[in-house]
């Protein structure tokens, strides 16, 4: 077995760590939006998965389905959904069919706040000065790279 070279156990030579620092100033980045309509960075994302949902239903809008889509476990969303539910964002309900399953659908308060997410949006991509080709093809090679990571497990 051959050694692995002395630079490849650099910090800055570590993707890993070049996605973790990119992931945290992400969403450190996103945090003055989020702030004003008063979501966490994981409610706002499974607010968006909602919103999708609500364009496009699938099947089984579940608990379940959520985390898949999201990549949480039910023990993370759990609270994140008590709290989207507190702040009349989100309804759950006991699926009638089979009472393990909780149902979600989104609740008076998310169509106003779907509205306010648009145009703050907007104002963070401006504000960043993100060449959006650039972003699309970083998303594009990161949508491959979770490909095949997930393929591995």
């Amino acid at each position: 077995m051959n050694p692995l070279p002395v630079d490849s156990l650099k910090l800055d030579n570590q993707l890993c760590f070049k996605l973790y620092a990119a992931s945290r100033a992400v969403i450190r980045s996103y945090k003055p939006m989020l702030d004003q309509l008063g979501l966490t960075y994981p409610q706002y994302l499974a607010m968006l998965v909602l919103w999708e949902w609500q364009d496009h239903p699938p099947e089984q809008p579940t608990v379940k389905a959520l985390g898949e889509r999201l990549l949480l476990d039910s023990g993370t969303l759990t609270p994140l959904l008590k709290r989207l539910e507190q702040l009349k964002l989100v309804q759950r309900q006991r699926s009638a069919r089979d009472e393990r399953e909780m149902h979600l659908s989104l609740a008076e308060g998310a169509k106003a706040l779907r509205e306010r997410v648009g145009p703050l949006k907007a104002r963070l991509l401006c504000d960043s000065g993100i060449d959006l080709a650039r972003a699309g093809e970083l998303r594009e090679g990161l949508d491959h790279l979770l490909a095949q990571i997930k393929a591995l497990t």
